[in-house]
């Protein structure tokens, strides 16, 4: 199949990108290469995609600006797309809320029209754990109800996932939209917690560590969430909701301890206050992405970690 990836230059987007490709795949990745992180490291990403010698191609452009995603899908006929695209982030969603909304939410009509007008029929879209807000039941469920979002990032993925809902039941569209946990691993983007402290950490310098440490995350290792991702382009799902997190929350003080472990070095902690848009925990009920996946996260984050930290060291920039 010919696949379109939006951020596929990314994270999470340049791993699936390798992951279609080796699967047999043919794929295009569009993304702008915007400068929310040095645009270089998505470059080296490509580079790293490209040496694969497999049916890749890239293209540089914006999810807002539907004229280039228009060229895109009139040079190409794509069977399906994974739409990652987005301005990414809780704390730098509070200073610009207006080019989150942009960017995620009107870019997500324009890549679900584009896909619409050229007779896609198949869309997996990137959500987020962060629509849960704080939310008063763990683990969360796709079924609870959230509609007390905290930030402007976590409003735009509502949005997105409303958005998605909208072209199953209007257009038929097969749509998929999967909240993401706390992905980590290889080329993890370098605002991340994960990546952040192993760079501060290993240069001897403080990490900065927003309230007592007892905040908690559903760490999630890369590998799992392509498992996810792939399991939802190889299925006809209609229109479905999937957690996709490894089930299991570490606190804030035990992350930093296991990467203390792995890179064989002490962290210093600066303390600081709560953010804003903070929540204090994420933790996934993944019961129905096992029953209609067939999902089951392998890497527990007493291995994944270790991995990042040789990705990392062997590739510090």
């Amino acid at each position: 199949m010919n696949f379109l990836v939006t951020g596929g230059a990314g994270f999470i987007g340049s791993n699936l990108c390798e992951r279609l490709l080796l699967a047999g795949h043919s794929v295009v990745a569009f993304d702008d290469l915007n400068a929310f992180y040095p645009p270089s490291l998505k470059q080296q990403n490509l580079r790293e995609i490209h040496a694969l010698g497999r049916p890749f191609q890239f293209v540089q452009g914006d999810i807002a600006d539907r004229a280039a995603l228009d060229q895109v899908f009139k040079g190409e006929r794509f069977d399906q797309v994974v739409h990652l695209a987005a301005r990414a982030g809780v704390r730098p969603s509070l200073e610009q809320p207006a080019l989150y909304q942009r960017v995620n939410v009107e870019g997500t009509v324009n890549v679900l029209e584009a896909a619409r007008m050229s007779g896609v029929e198949k869309i997996t879209i990137a959500s987020s754990s962060s629509v849960y807000g704080v939310n008063s039941k763990s683990p969360f469920s796709e079924s609870d109800p959230i509609f007390a979002a905290i930030s402007p990032y976590a409003a735009s993925k509502l949005a997105c996932e409303a958005l998605g809902h909208v072209y199953h039941h209007v257009y038929g569209m097969d749509v998929a939209m999967l909240r993401f946990f706390t992905v980590y691993g290889r080329r993890q983007r370098p605002d991340l917690a994960i990546y952040k402290f192993a760079k501060l950490i290993t240069a001897g310098l403080p990490i900065p560590v927003f309230g007592d440490g007892s905040t908690a995350r559903d760490y999630t290792f890369i590998d799992d969430i392509l498992d996810g991702i792939m399991a939802c382009t190889e299925r006809r799902l209609g229109y479905e909701i999937f957690n996709l997190g490894e089930s299991r929350t570490v606190e804030l003080n035990r992350l930093i301890g296991l990467l203390e472990s792995a890179l064989g070095k002490k962290a210093v902690i600066e303390r600081l206050p709560m953010q804003s848009g903070d929540v204090p925990l994420t933790y996934a009920d993944i019961s129905k992405a096992r029953a209609k996946l067939g999902y089951e996260p392998r890497m527990p984050i007493e291995r994944g970690l270790p991995l990042f930290v040789e990705w990392f060291q062997q590739n510090i920039r």
